[in-house]
C-alpha cells in the first residue's frame, strides 16, 4: 500500500467509523464495511484516481458495502427489519454531510469505547482498534502482552458493550459535555500509562502516548473552541517532548532534573506554548490548563537551577484547590522542597503517609529526601516499600542504585 493510500485511510478512519456505528449500530459490521470500501479503493483509485472528497467516497463504499452484509447475513435479518427504512442504499453522489453530525458520531464512538463497565484499560484497548484502528498486534505491543490475550479482551469489551444496549441518538448538550470530559479523562490516563508504565520491564510504552496524542488532535479538531481540549493535547505534547532524554539507551531512568535538554523536541515544545495560548485566551482554566502550564514553565527553563519553582507551587495550589487529591499535594510538596528544603517536605509528607501508601512515587520521594538530610536508614525503609509495590524495571534499577548509596552510608563506608 502506498504512503499516501495508508495516511488517507488513516485520516478518514475515525468519522468514518463513528458514522457507520450509528446506522448498523454494531463495532463489528462498521469496521468490516469500512475495511471493504478501503480495498476498493485500493483497486479503484490507482487507475482512476483518487475522488474529489475521499471520504465521501469512503462513507458512500463502505454504508453500501455494510448493507450488501446485513442483507446477506442471517444474524442480521433482525436488525435489517427494523431499520429498513432507514438504511437505504446511498447514491453514487457524494452525500449531504453535516459535520456538526459527524463531530458528534466521532465523539459517541469514543465514549462508547469508555464504556463505565469496562476497565479503563479495556477502554484503551478499545479506543487504539476502534478509533486509531491500530491492528490488535500493536495494541499488544503497547501493552506488552501476547496477541491472542488481547484479542481476547477486545473482544470481551465489545461482547460487554453490545449486551448493554448503549443509546445511538445525538447527545443533548449537557450530555455531550458530559461525554467529552469522559472522553478527554480516557486519553490522559492513555497517555499516562505510556509515559509512566505502571508495571512491566518497559518505563514508557511510546504506541500509547503517539495515540493518545493521536486522539487529543481529533478531540481538538471536533471542538476547537473547547479550552480544555486544547490544553490537554498541549500538556501531552510538552510531555512527550522529553522522550528522548527521559530513559538512557541502557534502559536506565533519568529524572528531570538530570536530562540532557538538547534532546527535548524544540518542535513539539513550540507547538504546544502556541497550543496552551491558544486555551489560555478561550478562557475557562480547568485542570488540564494548570498541568500544560506546569509542563511549560520546565520546558522553559534553560536547567533545573533556572526552572521557576515558585511559579510551578502556585500552579500545583490552584490545582489543588481545584482537585484536592493526595497525588496532586504529594508534587506540590515536591515543589515546595525546592524552595524551602527536604526538611519541609517531609514534615508536609506525613500527612499523605497513610493515603499514599500503596503509592510507590510517595515512597520514593520520601526515600530521596531521606537521603538529602542524612538519615539513610530510613531512607532505606522507604526504598524498600517501592520495590515492594511492583516498579517497572528502569525504576527498580534506579532504586537499587539508590539503596546502594545508602547503605555505603549506614556501613560507614
Amino acid at each position: 500500500m502506498s504512503d499516501w493510500l495508508e495516511a488517507t485511510f488513516a485520516q478518514h478512519r475515525p468519522r468514518a467509523i463513528a458514522a457507520l456505528t450509528r446506522v448498523f449500530h454494531d463495532i463489528d459490521a462498521a469496521e468490516d464495511a469500512f475495511a471493504d470500501a478501503c480495498l476498493k479503493a485500493l483497486s479503484v483509485w490507482p487507475v482512476d484516481g483518487a475522488p474529489r472528497d475521499p471520504f465521501a467516497w469512503l462513507l458512500t463504499t463502505a454504508r453500501n458495502a455494510g448493507l450488501d452484509r446485513v442483507r446477506t447475513a442471517r444474524r442480521r435479518a433482525a436488525l435489517l427489519a427494523r431499520h429498513a427504512e432507514e438504511l437505504q442504499p446511498m447514491s453514487a453522489d457524494p452525500p449531504d454531510l453535516d459535520p456538526d453530525a459527524l463531530r458528534d458520531d466521532v465523539l459517541r464512538l469514543l465514549f462508547i469505547c469508555c464504556h463505565r463497565d469496562l476497565e479503563r484499560r479495556d477502554q484503551i484497548a478499545m479506543a487504539l482498534r476502534i478509533v486509531a484502528g491500530l491492528s490488535v498486534e500493536e495494541i499488544a505491543r503497547g501493552f506488552l502482552v501476547k496477541p491472542k490475550t488481547m484479542e481476547q479482551r477486545i473482544t470481551r469489551a465489545k461482547k460487554k458493550v453490545a449486551a448493554s444496549h448503549v443509546p445511538f441518538e445525538t447527545p443533548s448538550p449537557a450530555e455531550r459535555s458530559a461525554r467529552l470530559q469522559e472522553v478527554s479523562l480516557m486519553i490522559y490516563l492513555m497517555f499516562s500509562e505510556g509515559w509512566s508504565a505502571s508495571a512491566g520491564p518497559a518505563q514508557m510504552k511510546l504506541t500509547l502516548c503517539d495515540e493518545a496524542i493521536r486522539l487529543a488532535r481529533l478531540l481538538v479538531a471536533l471542538f476547537p473552541g473547547m479550552g480544555e481540549q486544547v490544553a490537554l493535547l498541549a500538556l501531552l505534547l510538552l510531555q512527550h517532548a522529553r522522550r528522548d532524554a527521559r530513559v538512557e539507551a541502557s534502559g536506565a531512568l533519568v529524572a528531570l532534573d538530570k536530562q540532557d535538554r538538547t534532546l527535548w523536541r524544540r518542535v513539539e515544545i513550540a507547538e504546544a506554548t502556541a497550543l496552551l495560548q491558544k486555551a489560555q485566551r478561550i478562557g475557562h482554566r480547568g485542570a488540564y490548563s494548570i498541568q500544560a502550564a506546569i509542563a511549560a514553565a520546565h520546558a522553559r527553563a534553560a536547567s533545573s537551577y533556572e526552572t521557576d519553582w515558585a511559579l510551578i507551587e502556585s500552579h500545583y495550589a490552584a490545582l489543588y484547590a481545584m482537585q484536592p487529591t493526595p497525588v496532586v499535594r504529594l508534587n506540590q510538596i515536591a515543589a515546595q522542597a525546592k524552595l524551602h528544603g527536604p526538611a519541609h517536605a517531609l514534615r508536609a509528607l506525613e500527612g499523605l503517609a497513610e493515603d499514599l501508601a500503596s503509592y510507590r512515587w510517595f515512597h520514593a520521594m520520601r526515600g530521596e529526601l531521606l537521603q538529602e538530610v542524612g538519615d539513610h536508614a530510613a531512607a532505606l525503609a522507604a526504598f524498600d516499600a517501592v520495590l515492594a509495590l511492583a516498579p517497572t524495571e528502569p525504576e527498580r534499577r534506579a532504586v537499587r542504585e539508590k539503596i546502594a548509596r545508602s547503605e555505603k552510608e549506614v556501613q560507614g563506608l
